[in-house]
């Protein structure tokens, strides 16, 4: 039991040395937060409705809109939405002569659904070197109330530094 606690003790010390180690921060000045938004057309074909393995999904029609610093995009129909986000126009939804298509002979299709999805990014300067990252929504927010002023951000990066995990108002 002593071993168990020992080891597990150990492994906890490990994990948090290796989070720790693999994970830096920046300060910049020179940023730019991108918001993509998609509506995307899906429609689940299935076998057996009781039955999630024998279901299979397809797309259709699709369509962007990038969002840059909380800025209204010109191609912008509708928004801000509650998260500040814009969307561009809806994509046609899929006839019923398309989706017959792309059935399989022992499958029934289900109704269209309108999927929405988000990807935000992260742009910024340091030194000389231009890194593009993965972010988030809270990313992004803070990067939209700084933009404006041009504030110097404090940028915490995630495991080896391939995203951005939080941004904060610099206090230097």
């Amino acid at each position: 039991m002593i071993n168990a606690i020992a080891t597990r003790g150990k492994l906890i010390f490990l994990l948090s040395t290796i989070f720790l180690n693999s994970c830096s921060t920046v300060t910049t000045t020179e940023y730019e937060a991108t918001a993509r938004t998609t509506y995307t057309w899906q429609v689940e074909y299935f076998v057996n409705q009781s039955n999630d393995n024998l279901t299979r999904y397809e797309t259709f029609a699709s369509t962007s809109l990038v969002n840059r610093n909380g800025i209204k995009p010109e191609n912008a129909v509708t928004g801000p939405d509650d998260k500040g986000l814009w969307w561009a126009a809806l994509p046609p939804r899929p006839t019923v002569d398309e989706i017959d298509q792309r059935r399989k002979s022992d499958q029934k299709p289900g109704s269209p659904q309108l999927i929405k999805s988000v990807d935000y990014q992260l742009s910024y300067t340091a030194g000389t070197t231009v890194q593009t990252l993965p972010a988030n929504y809270q990313v992004y927010r803070q990067v939209v109330k700084a933009y404006p002023q041009k504030a110097a951000l404090q940028l915490t990066l995630g495991v080896n530094d391939k995203t951005v995990e939080k941004a904060q108002l610099s206090s230097d």
